[in-house]
C-alpha cells in the first residue's frame, strides 16, 4: 500500500487486513511506524492496530520501522510481535531509504535491537539489495555473509535477504542460501524476492532447493520498490507460491484456501 498516492481509507485497510489474518500466514506485515510526511499512506498505522481481529488467528504482526522513534512507538503495542528494519548493504540505497549511511544504520540497529529485547519483541532484519544493486555500489555474496555474521552477533535471529530491485539470479540465490543456512542453523533466513512475471519460478526454485523455507509474498504481487524503475518488478505474488508448493501440505495447518480466495477478491477493490 505504501507506494500508492491515493490514500486508502482506514476502514478499508482494517477490513482487508482482517481478511488476511484469517488466511493463515505465519506473519503479516500490516503497517509502518514511519514519518507520515514521507509515507502518508502509513499515517494511520497506530489507529489500525487495536482494530485488528487477533483472537482467532495464529498470525504474528510485523510493523516496519526506520529508526528508534518508530521502534519505540511499535514496541508500545502488545499485539505486535516483530519489528522489521530495512538494512541496505548498498550505501546509496540506505541513504535514499532511511536517510542514513550504513554505519549510521548499524548504530540504529543496535539501538532498535535493545528496544526489542527490552519490550519482548523480535527484530527482522531485511538485507536490502541483498542480491546486488543498480547503483554501482560494491556487492558480492561475501559482503552479504560478512554483514549477517556481524548483525547476528547483536542477537538478531531473523534475516530476510531482499531482492529489492529484482536483480537476483538463480546462481547468486543458490550461493547465498546454500552457504548461510547450514552455517547459521539457529537463524531464520528467508527470501524477500521481487520479481518479474517471467522469472519468479527460477528464483523460488533456487531458494527452496538451497534450504530456504521462509518466503515473503503479497497477493497479486502488489507493491515493490519505487526505485526499481520497472512497473513489472513487484513483490512475489502469493498465488505463485501456491502454484509452486502444495498449500495443503506446505503452508501449515492454519492455511485456509477459502479465506485466501476471499482476500484475493477483496484486493481488487482495495488496490
Amino acid at each position: 500500500m505504501q507506494g500508492l498516492k491515493r490514500f486508502i481509507p482506514t476502514d478499508t485497510k482494517v477490513e482487508y487486513l482482517n481478511k488476511l489474518l484469517k488466511v493463515g500466514y505465519y506473519a503479516l506485515d500490516f503497517g509502518s511506524f514511519v514519518s507520515p510526511g514521507i509515507i502518508p499512506q502509513m499515517a494511520d498505522t497506530e489507529q489500525i492496530v487495536d482494530r485488528l481481529e487477533l483472537d482467532n488467528t495464529q498470525t504474528k504482526l510485523i510493523s516496519i520501522i526506520a529508526n528508534e522513534r518508530g521502534a519505540e512507538k511499535a514496541a508500545n503495542f502488545a499485539q505486535i510481535h516483530y519489528l522489521g528494519f530495512p538494512f541496505s548493504i548498498s550505501e546509496t540505497f540506505q541513504k535514499r531509504n532511511t536517510n542514513s549511511t550504513i554505519e549510521e544504520s548499524l548504530h540504529r540497529v543496535e539501538n532498535i535491537q535493545s528496544i526489542c529485547v527490552n519490550n519482548k519483541k523480535e527484530l527482522i532484519l531485511y538485507v536490502s539489495m541483498g542480491f546486488g544493486n543498480h547503483y554501482g555500489d560494491p556487492y558480492s555474496p561475501e559482503i552479504v555473509e560478512q554483514w549477517v555474521e556481524k548483525l547476528q552477533g547483536l542477537g538478531i535471529k531473523t534475516f530476510m535477504l531482499s531482492d529489492t530491485v529484482g536483480v537476483a539470479n538463480p546462481q547468486t540465490i543458490t550461493q547465498l542460501f546454500s552457504s548461510l543456512i547450514p552455517k547459521y542453523p539457529a537463524l531464520a533466513i528467508g527470501a524477500h524476492l521481487h520479481t518479474a512475471p517471467h522469472n519468479w519460478k527460477e528464483k523460488v526454485d533456487a531458494a527452496y532447493n538451497s534450504g530456504c523455507t521462509r518466503f515473503d509474498s503479497v497477493i497479486r504481487g502488489f507493491g515493490g520498490c519505487p526505485m526499481a524503475e520497472d512497473d513489472l518488478i513487484g513483490n512475489m505474488p502469493t498465488e505463485n507460491l501456491m502454484n509452486y508448493f502444495d498449500p495443503a501440505k506446505d503452508f501449515g495447518p492454519n492455511f485456509s484456501l477459502h479465506a485466501f480466495e476471499d482476500a484475493l477478491r477483496a484486493s481488487n477493490q482495495v488496490f
